[in-house]
């Protein structure tokens, strides 16, 4: 997979990496006043135990100065630690996914065609990922690590920034669609960045669901294509609760995320020019 820049693929340049599929800059695009996300400041991806010794090497060209690591404990023993360049070491910044990762291993791995129709079929799937959105919001630990994330990029980690959970869509979606908009963006762009991983992931979740049928543990493995995507309905169901409970996007910020008006110019003097 590519770092790349935001925006369509067709503008994707630079460092190859083979152990990861959804990593990327969030650079280019335009804030309402015509200024651009700069390169090389803030990075976001998915699960980082896979990379290779050459992956290693090309993120340790990226001159981070933090790792943040979304995955609850659960997914970080199943998987593994992130692989990264010495002396960097990830943080631990747990943001709950409702069980849904632990769930899907059981459902998967049961294997009863029955049992996965009933949890994932009838537009479940989709509710599912509605439910955690929602708690992105809602729960108090959730906002405190977006938050602390938030601070960290305004200033108070003084170098680049990486910060990724296990698919790179939900937890990572959403704080990246939260940061562009703080910084100026408009819905659409930020939107753009944010369905841009369903084109990331595409071919990596489509092997997926190839696997389970070939091992015989699905009969219909397309029940698992509405929580492999992101939607712009799984979107709007956190940005529906930000104005439920704090009148919009702006007050989520300033009310539940309690950041400052100073940590907010901070992220812009940071990362637009």
């Amino acid at each position: 997979m590519l770092i790349r820049a935001c925006g369509p693929p067709r503008r994707a340049a630079a460092a190859p990496l083979e152990g990861a599929v959804n990593v990327r800059d969030l650079v280019g695009y335009r804030t309402y006043d015509g200024e651009r996300v700069r390169y090389g400041r803030v990075c976001r991806a998915d699960e980082l135990g896979k990379l290779t010794e050459a992956d290693v090497r090309t993120v340790a060209g990226l001159d981070l100065a933090r790792v943040v690591d979304f995955r609850v404990p659960f997914e970080v023993g199943y998987n593994g630690p992130d692989r990264l360049p010495p002396g960097l070491t990830p943080v631990a910044r747990p943001v709950s996914d409702l069980g849904l990762f632990a769930q899907l291993l059981s459902v998967i791995g049961s294997p009863d065609p029955v049992r996965q129709e009933e949890v994932l079929g009838g537009g479940r799937g989709g509710e599912l990922m509605r439910a955690i959105y929602r708690a992105l919001v809602t729960d108090q630990d959730n906002r405190a690590r977006f938050a602390e994330t938030l601070r960290d990029l305004s200033g108070e980690v003084p170098g680049p920034l990486l910060y990724h959970c296990t698919s790179g869509k939900d937890r990572t979606g959403w704080t990246s669609y939260v940061l562009l908009r703080a910084l100026g963006l408009p819905d659409a762009s930020a939107r753009q960045d944010f369905l841009l991983s369903n084109a990331f992931r595409a071919d990596a979740d489509r092997r997926t669901r190839d696997a389970v049928r070939d091992r015989g543990l699905m009969e219909n493995p397309d029940l698992l294509i509405p929580v492999q995507e992101v939607r712009s309905s799984y979107l709007d169901a956190a940005l529906d609760q930000a104005e439920r409970d704090y009148g919009g996007l702006v007050g989520y910020l300033r009310d539940d995320l309690s950041l400052s008006t100073w940590t907010l110019l901070g992220l812009r003097f940071r990362l637009v020019s």
